[in-house]
Formats: structure tokens, sequence, C-alpha cells
């Protein structure tokens, strides 16, 4: 059976009644019966001979094929057993598809180190080859999945995803807009996001209650290295939008009461030009970088000038 074959709604209908059981839409089972979109998401990952691929939620193996006719490495991770099971039948003509069942996630904050080891060894095969993210998400994992993924020190070039659409506007949205936050800011201090395709439900099955989207994101490697510590802008990022709606500077003087007084606070927000009513999301990605590796210098700084107090010994007067 040809690859396209296997993506079909027929053919899917037949195949889940043939195993006894029926797609988990609770685990982001929808399957795109579009062969063009699948088609499409392919070529939009520009994949060769140098190209390991990582995707997240194998199913039945469908897009899995298409993805092993063009790459060097296919690394599928599915959590769950039943799919694991038909993506075997599917894949067993590839030499080059290793299927793993588990988890992607570690937890919200990390990926599986399981599924980075065997990432790092495909890629250790040649010392050209480069990682790329091409997948048919499941909507429970890809914001975690996308935004741990980034965070790692992988080689990874590009990431082409089917996701929901709203989380597509979070991933592109732009400062004072209902959908920009800390996830807005963390992709786009690092990345290119575009949304390509807007997706109606019709083209999965079963069909999701939303819409989805097919997003392309390119790393900026020189923005990148102006994060000075992306572990602490990361960080940075997520306290300071859980709180979005308050000002920014009674938002930052809680987040680091420990390490910097209000009046530090204050010097560093005036460097910046930033007033009392600001809040983070007016901010833009540029701002909030910049404003990051400030905040982080300060609290080194202080940290140090804590240490240089500390090793001080006061001369007593009989010495």
């Amino acid at each position: 059976m040809k690859p396209a074959e296997r993506q079909t709604r027929s053919h899917l209908m037949k195949l889940f009644e043939r195993h006894g059981f029926h797609p988990r839409t609770r685990l982001g089972q929808n399957f795109l019966i579009d062969l063009n979109l699948v088609e499409f998401i392919v070529a939009e990952a520009r994949l060769d001979k140098q190209d390991v691929v990582l995707e997240v939620g194998t199913g039945t193996g469908g897009m899995t094929t298409f993805l092993a006719s063009s790459a060097a490495e296919v690394i599928s991770v599915d959590v769950d057993s039943r799919m694991h099971s038909i993506a075997r039948e599917s894949t067993s003509g590839f030499d080059n598809v290793l299927l793993y069942h588990g988890d992607i996630l570690k937890n919200k904050n990390r990926l599986s180190p399981d599924v980075l080891n065997l990432v790092a060894e495909k890629l250790s095969g040649d010392s050209d080859r480069r990682l790329k993210l091409v997948s048919n998400l499941p909507y429970s994992v890809a914001t975690p999945v996308v935004s741990n993924l980034v965070a790692t020190d992988l080689p990874w070039t590009r990431m082409v995803v089917t996701i929901q659409l709203e989380l597509g506007q979070r991933m592109t949205a732009a400062p004072g807009s209902s959908h920009y936050g800390a996830l807005s800011v963390w992709l786009q201090s690092q990345c290119s996001v575009r949304i390509l395709k807007r997706l109606n439900p019709s083209v999965f099955w079963p069909r999701p209650r939303v819409n989805s989207a097919i997003v392309r994101l390119s790393p900026r490697p020189a923005a990148k290295a102006v994060i000075s510590d992306r572990s602490f802008f990361h960080d940075f990022l997520r306290r300071l939008f859980h709180l979005r709606r308050k000002f920014l500077r009674s938002v930052v003087v809680g987040m680091y009461c420990k390490q910097l007084d209000k009046p530090d606070v204050d010097d560093v927000l005036q460097e910046f030009g930033i007033s009392r009513p600001t809040r983070a999301e007016q901010l833009d990605t540029g701002m909030l970088v910049a404003l990051s590796n400030r905040l982080h210098a300060a609290i080194q700084e202080q940290s140090k000038n804590s240490e240089n107090q500390k090793c001080s010994i006061p001369t007593s007067p009989g010495v």
C-alpha cells in the first residue's frame, strides 16, 4: 500500500474497525485525511538525507512513512500502545524509522530524557546532520513540545507542525493583542514564526471541535545570542505574564524581592523609560529581552556584593 493510501478517511475507518478500537480524541488523535495537506507539510519541512526528523504523535504511521521517504532518520513518538502497534505494521518496510512508545514529556517544562538521548544518538551519526520537528501535534502537548525544544541546545533547523489555530495565534501575536504572552515572546525572541495555512475541522478524522493551523518555525541564532541567560529569561517570562494584567513594576518587585530592593528595580525600569502604569503585554520582544538581561545582571551584581560583604572580616581594635 502506498503511503498516501494509509491516510484516507476510508482506510483509517477500516483500520480501526479491524483492530477493534476507536481513536482517543482526549489524546489528540485527529488524523489529517487531506492528502494534499500531508504532502504540503512534508514539502515545507524541506527534508533531505541529512535530516533527523522528530515526529510527536505517530498515530497510524501515515505521515511517518512520508517523512521516512525523504529523511535520513525518523524518530516517532506516541504514548498510546495501540497506535504504536498499528504504526509498527505501516512502517515495517522502512529501516530508518525508530518508533518510541512513551510520553514525549518528562514534565511540562522538560522533554523526555530518553527521547532526547535517541535524538542525540541519531544526530551523532554524521556531523552535518540537523534536527527537524515535523508533526501533526496532539493539542494537549503542542505548547510544551515546541517551547521546550526551543529551550534545548539541539541543532534544530525547522519545525513544521499542525496545531490548534488559537495556539498559532499566540505564537505569532504582537504586543498589545489578546493572544500576546510569554509563549509569543519566548518563541519570537529566538525564532521566526509563521502561520502557513488555517485548517477547518473537516480535514481531520475524527473532526476536532476547533480550527487548526500549520505553523512553521525557523531559528534566529543572532537573536538567540542576545539573550544573556535563557533559563533566567524563560522563568522571567513565565512569572511576568502569569500576572499580565498587573503593572509590570509591582510584578517585578514581587518576583525578585529576595534579590533586589524596590529602588534597584526602579533604577532598572528608569533606564528603559518604563513608567509605573506599564504592563508586560505592552512591551515588545526586544524590550523584554533587554529588560531580562539587565535584571539578571543586577541580581548577579547584588549577589556578588553580598558575597564580598560576607567575606570581609572586620578588624577588631585589639589586633
